[in-house]
């Protein structure tokens, strides 16, 4: 099954409309994406909780890492830089943090909230290698973008 992103959108706007708590849109989130495509093996949210430091938020599939310094890996890398980190094979990638030794490629996107604050990250993990394009990173920032910015300020 393949992601529609559209639909996803839609899907997403109705479910989160009206609400602001950051740890409910969290969830809501993380379990639509992750529902949404074959390729998604792990989708979460590591929030904000201190500086430099990011902890595990909502997420669905297996464990994930409780805690991740922002110099560490593919999701500090997202959170230091700002930017999305689209990891084609993560045993590539410097400095991975192997939550799960079945990951095989990452893509992870900063999330802000409506006064442009970096909250988290969120960072959706494939076993299968090269599994994120360009079009996943464009569509899954907007839904981002749409949720967060629009609910918290």
């Amino acid at each position: 099954m393949r992601v529609t992103y559209s639909e996803l959108a839609k899907t997403i706007e109705a479910l989160t409309a009206g609400e602001t708590d950051e740890v409910a849109l969290m969830a809501t989130v993380a379990c639509e994406v992750h529902h949404a495509d074959d390729r998604f093996d792990w989708t979460g949210f590591y929030r904000v909780v201190e500086p430099e430091v990011l902890k595990i938020g909502p997420y669905q599939g297996g464990h994930g890492c409780l805690v991740i310094p922002f110099a560490r890996g593919v999701c500090g890398a997202a959170a230091r830089t700002q930017e999305i980190q689209l990891v084609p094979d993560v045993e590539a990638f410097e400095g991975h943090i192997a939550c799960s030794s079945s990951t095989r490629s990452e893509i992870v996107l900063p999330v802000f909230n409506g006064s442009g604050d970096l909250i988290g990250v969120f960072d959706i993990d494939s076993n299968q290698p090269d599994a994120f394009t360009e079009e996943d990173a464009a569509e899954l920032s907007a839904i981002l973008a749409a949720v967060f910015r629009r609910s918290l300020t």
